[in-house]
């Protein structure tokens, strides 16, 4: 446990946890999806933002998996390259 805290990867985890709970709570039809206006009106900033971003398959709707799959591509885009383990002369 101490290196997900190290990592920053536990405060990933209790945002993406906040932003489940209040994905539900804007779900005012409990489909299990949001439209942009549920999320606007269930004050789901992060979703209104990237709202676009996340609906990959352009259908006005966005599950919970899309919203992690979106922090998913946004935490692997903001890592760093790996070393490679060739030499260099």
């Amino acid at each position: 446990m101490p290196a997900i805290a190290q990592s920053g990867l536990s405060g990933i985890t209790e945002s993406v946890r906040t932003l489940d709970i209040n994905f539900d709570a804007a779900d005012a039809n409990h489909d299990g999806l949001l439209s942009k206006d549920e999320a606007k009106a269930g004050h789901v900033p992060f979703i209104v933002k990237n709202f676009d971003a996340i609906d990959t398959r352009h259908r006005g709707l966005v599950s919970k998996d899309d919203v992690h799959q979106f922090i998913q591509r946004a935490l692997m885009r903001s890592q760093p390259a790996p070393a490679s383990s060739a030499k260099r002369n």
